[in-house]
């Protein structure tokens, strides 16, 4: 079973239960409070000096069968080529877990995803069930990833994907029967932004310049 939920349930939970074992895999410098194991491709042991640290070399996980209480998978899967040997890894090795992923539109709005990033990620709530497809580029990037972390104050429900699973991660990679044109340059956005501004302009300095004959009328 897999469904939406929140970084702020996740902390809480795992702050309830002190006693699980927790994998953070694929974390980079940004691992979990709680996690008590960190697994990444980069070997980070001199970062994560207090911390048990495990460098993946290879596709299979080096653990035992449900050998952790809870896994967490933030931003990883839109990166892996074989998506269906990942998620049985993660099955494999725990119970549960959470799995935070970017929305189509903040993979398109980032500069640093348009090359490193593989998939396009949607959530089905009818069916609760992720659905991947292959990464496409709709517009051409206009944001860096540390200004992107500051939209997401603001904006996260629509940047990013938020999931928590128990026994199994439901799913389905699709394939979108379309292609795209021309993408939306940075220049046309910008050039769309503008215009919009420029009538609200208008319209404001309209509404100003005959305000003082409207007062007059309702004065008689």
């Amino acid at each position: 079973m897999i469904k939406r939920s929140s970084k702020n349930y996740i902390d809480n939970l795992l702050s309830q239960n002190p006693h699980w074992k927790i994998l953070d895999i694929g974390c980079g410098y940004t691992a979990h409070n709680n996690a008590t194991v960190i697994c990444d491709v980069q070997d980070l042991s001199s970062f994560y000096k207090d911390k048990k640290f495990i460098q993946l070399n290879d596709n299979n996980l080096p653990f035992l069968d449900k050998e952790f209480d809870f896994v967490i998978a933030s931003h990883v899967i839109e990166h892996v080529k074989d998506v269906n040997f990942f998620v049985k890894e993660l099955e494999r090795v725990a119970s549960k877990g959470y799995i935070e992923l970017p929305t189509i539109l903040e993979d398109n709005l980032v500069f640093e995803n348009k090359n490193d990033h593989l998939w396009h990620m949607e959530f089905n709530d009818d069916e609760n069930k992720l659905i991947i497809s292959k990464k496409i580029q709709f517009l051409e990037p206009i944001l860096t990833v540390s200004s992107a972390k500051n939209f997401l104050k603001f904006f996260r429900q629509s940047l990013v994907l938020e999931l928590i699973w128990e026994i199994s991660i439901e799913f389905k990679i699709i394939k979108k029967d379309f292609e795209i044109g021309q993408k939306i340059s940075r220049l046309s956005l910008f050039r769309k932004f503008f215009s919009s501004c420029r009538f609200l302009l208008l319209l404001i300095s309209t509404r100003i310049a005959f305000a003082p004959a409207e007062l007059k009328i309702l004065e008689n």
